[in-house]
């Protein structure tokens, strides 16, 4: 399967199991000079916006797939997090950063779901 559709379907998989979760889903693919963020949502439970990063692997050749989230990406992250909130005019909301790992096991998907990562 090719990278970019594999990359899609696993972004397609966390968007369900956010909306299963609760969570209300308001945009994805925010695209940025500073980076992208994969999918921003909205968790009632806490009230706060949440931007999360999706990685998806086939297998563990490359490591875990949040492993793929350093100091680097997390920074670019939230200041892509920053100028939406600053488009969108949302000041004084919290927010946060959450990684959503998914791996290809046996053709089913096993996600983790790692919450407030910043």
């Amino acid at each position: 399967m090719d990278k970019k559709l594999f990359g899609a379907q696993g972004e397609s998989r966390a968007k369900e199991y956010l909306i299963n979760k609760g969570y209300k889903i308001i945009q994805s693919n925010y695209l940025k000079r500073t980076g992208e963020i994969d999918i921003i949502a909205f968790d009632p439970k806490y009230n706060e916006y949440v931007f999360v990063e999706v990685k998806t692997r086939s297998n563990k050749s490359f490591g875990y797939p949040e492993e793929a989230v350093d100091d680097e990406k997390l920074s670019k992250i939230a200041e892509t997090a920053e100028s939406w909130l600053a488009d969108n005019d949302i000041d004084d909301s919290e927010w946060r950063i959450d990684i959503i790992s998914i791996e290809w096991k046996g053709g089913k998907p096993e996600i983790t779901h790692l919450e407030n990562i910043s």
